[in-house]
């Protein structure tokens, strides 16, 4: 075999390898340290702001680059990051408040901080119009996709099972499916009903909508809401999916809860100081991405509670820089 012959070869691999896995890279190649971000399935919102927050690590914190690695989100992500699989998670704030308390998946309190409030993630619950599904009540006996294991999204649709009086284990089919597969068994018919919580829009919600039209219709939540908070606490909160999000013919009132940016408590401060610093620095930029950073704001960022913010973060906020 030739030089060239062989180069050519090596190179093909080398573009095949890192063309595989569910990863999405930032920054220049060549050393320095590297994070990992744990994100969520590939068609939601955490992936994407995951990859464009990856990419501005590499570009905006010398020695860094970043990797956005897709999970099952919240649940899963908070143990990742307990570990030390993942230096950077992506958590909705009733999950990582049940982490803080020791409470739902999570046998004792768990050593995370927060870099910052996020965005709101919106509660989305869609059913095939055949299925005669017009409340959270009427899934009783249906086929539900509560999400994947270990979600965010699976915490919530538990809770709001349990919260229209079904039982999760009895009442419904559940399966605990990632959102791709739930679209697909949603079109396939094999499913009746999903839900969903992430930022607007999200992209395997837009698919659904766009490609069987009348065929599935947003849930309302609103008479949900009460029983949610009387459990949970004011963690969840009333919002409303707008018309325009998806195209459909009204708004619909739904459930919203905040998006949390956690570390092990044990990040060193200066670098969680850099990486909260980072996310006004370079919100321009995350905007491009998704428009869900839009709602990064200096004013809510620090208000993490019950999740106590990294001291490296709360430096930062306290200087107003």
């Amino acid at each position: 075999m030739s030089l060239t012959r062989m180069a050519a070869l090596v190179a093909a691999g080398i573009l095949v390898l890192a063309g595989c896995g569910g990863e999405q890279g930032g920054g220049a190649a060549g050393g320095g340290q590297r994070l990992s971000i744990a994100t969520g399935n590939t068609t939601g919102v955490y992936y994407v702001l995951g990859g464009g927050l990856a990419e501005q690590i590499g570009k905006g914190i010398p020695g860094y680059q970043a990797t956005a690695e897709a999970t099952g989100a919240s649940v899963e992500n908070i143990q990742r990051v307990v570990r030390g699989d993942s230096d950077i998670a992506f958590s909705l704030a009733d999950s990582a408040a049940d982490a803080i308390g020791g409470k739902g998946a999570f046998t004792a309190p768990q050593p995370i901080r927060a870099l910052a409030r996020l965005y709101d993630n919106f509660t989305q619950v869609i059913a095939r119009t055949d299925a005669g599904v017009r409340t959270i009540a009427d899934l009783k006996g249906k086929r539900v996709s509560t999400g994947s294991p270990n979600s965010g999204t699976e915490v919530i649709a538990l809770r709001l099972l349990a919260a229209a009086g079904l039982d999760p284990d009895k009442d419904v089919t559940r399966q605990a499916l990632s959102l791709p597969e739930t679209v697909q068994g949603i079109k396939d018919g094999t499913l009746d009903a999903l839900v969903w919580s992430g930022g607007l829009p999200t992209a395997g919600i837009t698919d659904l909508m766009t490609s069987e039209k009348d065929r599935v219709a947003f849930v309302p939540l609103d008479d949900v809401l009460p029983a949610m908070q009387q459990a949970h606490g004011p963690v969840y909160a009333a919002g409303t999916v707008g018309g325009d999000v998806y195209g459909t013919a009204a708004d619909v009132p739904t459930i919203v809860v905040p998006n949390l940016l956690l570390v092990n408590e044990k990040m060193d401060p200066a670098l969680a100081g850099n990486l909260t610093k980072l996310l006004f620095d370079r919100k321009a930029d995350l905007e491009k991405v998704h428009s869900a950073a839009k709602d990064i704001t200096r004013e809510n960022a620090p208000k993490t509670e019950p999740v106590p913010l990294h001291d490296g973060s709360a430096q930062y906020f306290a200087a107003g820089s």
